[in-house]
């Protein structure tokens, strides 16, 4: 009987990077269910979109070029889960440069 052969370490990170994205993204919607907040249409569907090709591909966008070769979500999706999450425990969206909000 053969051995397989360890994994790599690049695959290993790979593989790491997937399942701490899903976490998160399960975390995400359980904090929001707990909390009773509701997620607008396009954060749910945000969620479900993600999840699944992460699921499927590894990772959750195609272009090299949106995020770092070892990781799950792309930058800009990273911080819309961290909005979404935000949003979910209650605490106040931080401001974006150039926006102000009305006091």
């Amino acid at each position: 009987m053969k051995r397989k052969p360890p994994p790599s370490p690049f695959e290993a990170q790979r593989k790491a990077a997937q399942r701490a994205a899903l976490n998160a993204l399960k975390r995400a919607r359980r904090s929001a269910e707990k909390a009773g907040v509701s997620l607008s249409d396009w954060e749910g569907e945000f969620l479900d979109s993600v999840g699944e090709r992460v699921k499927t591909h590894g990772r959750a966008f195609a272009d090299p070029e949106k995020g770092a070769p070892g990781q799950a979500l792309s930058a800009m999706q990273g911080r819309k889960l961290k909005e979404i999450t935000a949003k979910a425990k209650g605490e106040e969206p931080k401001r974006r440069w150039g926006r102000k909000t009305p006091d």
